[in-house]
């Protein structure tokens, strides 16, 4: 008897894994103006017609994974391989400039923030034109959560997720972090980004902050401090959950309870322990910044059952 409980378990474990191993990644590409963006699919063996989940992610240099140049912590590749584990499929990308969208990348003075949100709008067009998924969600992480709100305003999304998503304007954001430098450095940035607020480039720039204000890149600045978080959460008529970690050195919890409050189709969860790469860290900065760097350290728990629950 004991032998065959061993065989049994053996067959039960050995079909688990090989349920696993048959979901199928395969690379997917979307045809743009400027050029091809890439992507990978995550299809789970089964159900027949899973749910599947665009996976948008933040800004700067960020790949399909939550990779960039410097960090490498796999962060999104686990979600994706996560959900696939749990019957869900999955769709990322690299955005265009990024990765292997290089190709797709425009110069920095015709790129706008509109050209990420009319991406995300494509993926989900491709998405809606194929049978085997059963509705399309949009997941958004950091920046990607504001792309992935106005891309989710549309008839084909049936829910949306934002992931250490923040709540206020673009420049408010700049002029709160830059709060951290010397007086002089906020008085002299403050009417720049009033005037990008409004709408109008600035020819004269301090040389100590033209990287941050040069001429090229404040074209794209004006596009992006236009949409306001809140605002364009409040616009989705579709289920919403709002994510969020509480050791999230990058976006504070307050930016979730605000999002949370813009729309009344919005859960928010909370989940303790968890920083802006959705991995277990502690509040010590040094400490949570390691975690960036940690391609193997896994999601941190609960993170993978909120998203399932709220999907299926």
């Amino acid at each position: 008897m004991k032998n065959r409980i061993c065989i049994l378990l053996l067959f039960i474990l050995a079909g688990f894994y090989l349920g696993y191993s048959q979901s199928k990644e395969q690379a997917i590409t979307l045809k743009t103006a400027s050029g091809i963006i890439e992507g990978s699919m995550l299809i789970p063996s089964t159900p027949e017609n899973p749910p599947v989940v665009l996976i948008i992610a933040g800004s700067g240099p960020t790949d399909r994974d939550g990779n960039n140049p410097f960090m490498k912590n796999n962060s999104l590749k686990m979600l994706a391989e996560g959900l696939a584990e749990k019957g869900i499929a999955s769709l990322r990308y690299d955005k265009r400039g990024i990765g292997e969208s290089k190709s797709a990348g425009l110069e920095e003075s015709k790129l706008r923030f509109e050209h990420y949100v009319d991406d995300a709008k494509a993926w989900v067009e491709l998405l809606a034109g194929d049978p085997k998924f059963s509705k399309i969600v949009v997941l958004g992480h950091s920046e990607g959560s504001l792309i992935g709100m106005i891309a989710s305003q549309n008839k084909n999304v049936a829910q949306y997720i934002s992931v250490a998503g923040v709540s206020d304007p673009a420049a408010k954001i700049l002029k709160e972090q830059l709060k951290a430098q010397p007086a002089f450095v906020s008085e002299l940035s403050n009417p720049i980004l009033d005037q990008l607020e409004m709408g109008k480039q600035v020819d004269s720039v301090p040389p100590m902050l033209y990287s941050l204000f040069r001429p090229s890149v404040q074209p794209y600045m004006i596009s992006w401090f236009q949409y306001d978080p809140k605002s364009e959460l409040a616009k989705l008529k579709i289920p919403i959950l709002i994510v969020q970690g509480t050791t999230d050195i990058q976006v504070d919890v307050s930016n979730a309870t605000e999002l949370s409050e813009a729309n009344p189709k919005a859960k928010l969860e909370l989940i303790e322990g968890m920083n802006h790469i959705l991995k277990p860290a502690p509040a010590d900065r040094n400490a949570n910044i390691a975690t960036y760097s940690m391609a193997e350290l896994p999601l941190i728990d609960g993170l993978l059952e909120r998203i399932t629950s709220f999907i299926k």
